[in-house]
């Protein structure tokens, strides 16, 4: 695939994380700390509303931060209390001295809740990355977790089926990506100069319906150079995660398990008609989503048209909806 392409690939991938407009006044919380919790030398934010029996916690994709899930946490604490965090390096959190590893995450918030007085029962929620941490999470506390949400989850054998299904052309973007992030996170040791091209590259535009104190807080952040050395070493350690899943994988039980597919591909090209591979590619997506929501005896998968991959920024209330049902299968 060579650069032109990878930069289709790219543009739609943003595209897809377009973010549905929340309302400003529930977008302050997300555009600085909130609680700024101690796990032992470091600290990471943490920031929860509303209150009830059982708590809803959020874990966001790779890379990136707890304003991912602005358009659903505040929804889902007008019932009970809902919890959004950024993992180590990014966001407003504290870098860490260990790689950006899956069970490395799952231990900062296992500590992190602790800390915080944040008891149990859980009802987790994740996108893709944070999708396997909040899996990983639910079967090194299975006593703490009662119930999963998971949003385009990570599959642990993704990478290779997915490789498969593109005819080899996913390592190819991957390796192209990672590429393109350890140039980022070089110029981000020096500093972004403001209307660079190397900015415009990296960082792209504010995700639609972020409004002027969120996108200043997400300039800021996404273009510091402790933000880009988080994100290398989650990207960059992406393997090892899924191989910490693999291991870990068994039975939810009876658990309630919600899956959610997206219904638009992000290798999708616009105005072009799917093509076999792009199909193939899509399937295998959707199999592996029903294969993790069959290890419950309550498991369930669904697809959510018109969003992509980051479902929560497109199509908000099919994700509060999901979370609602969990919820009520949970009481």
């Amino acid at each position: 695939m060579n650069v032109k392409n990878l930069a289709l690939l790219l543009a739609a991938c943003a595209a897809n994380s377009a973010t549905a407009a929340a309302p400003f006044d529930q977008q302050s919380a997300f555009s600085k700390p909130q609680q700024m919790i101690d796990i032992g030398g470091r600290k990471l934010n943490l920031h929860c509303s509303g209150s009830g029996p059982v708590t809803v916690v959020f874990d966001s994709p790779s890379t990136d931060a707890g304003w991912s899930w602005v358009g659903v946490q505040p929804e889902i604490a007008k019932r009970t209390r809902a919890c959004v965090y950024d993992r180590a390096g990014l966001g407003f959190s504290d870098p860490s001295p260990r790689e950006g590893v899956s069970g490395n995450a799952v231990e900062d918030l296992h500590a992190l809740l602790g800390k915080a007085g944040i008891a149990p029962p859980y009802v987790m929620v994740g996108n893709s990355y944070g999708g396997a941490n909040v899996q990983l999470y639910a079967y090194r506390y299975p006593a703490e977790v009662k119930g999963l949400v998971l949003v385009e989850p990570q599959h642990e054998d993704e990478t290779r089926r997915l490789d498969a299904a593109s005819q080899g052309k996913l390592k190819q973007v991957y390796a192209q990506q990672k590429e393109m992030e350890k140039a980022c996170a070089a110029q981000a040791e020096k500093g972004f100069q403001p209307g660079s091209d190397e900015l415009k590259n990296c960082i792209g535009d504010v995700p639609d319906g972020f409004g002027p104190e969120l996108a200043k807080a997400y300039l800021g952040v996404v273009s510091s150079a402790k933000h880009w050395r988080a994100a290398v070493s989650e990207d960059f350690n992406f393997d090892q995660g899924g191989d910490q899943l693999r291991a870990a994988r068994r039975s939810f039980g009876d658990m309630p398990v919600l899956v959610l597919t997206r219904g638009v591909s992000p290798f999708a090209v616009p105005g072009k008609p799917q093509s076999a591979l792009n199909k193939a590619f899509e399937n295998e997506n959707r199999k592996m989503h029903k294969e993790i929501a069959a290890l419950s005896k309550r498991g369930s998968e669904r697809v959510v048209p018109g969003a992509g991959h980051i479902i929560q920024a497109e199509k908000p209330q099919a994700v509060v909806k999901a979370i609602n049902e969990v919820l009520d299968k949970v009481r």
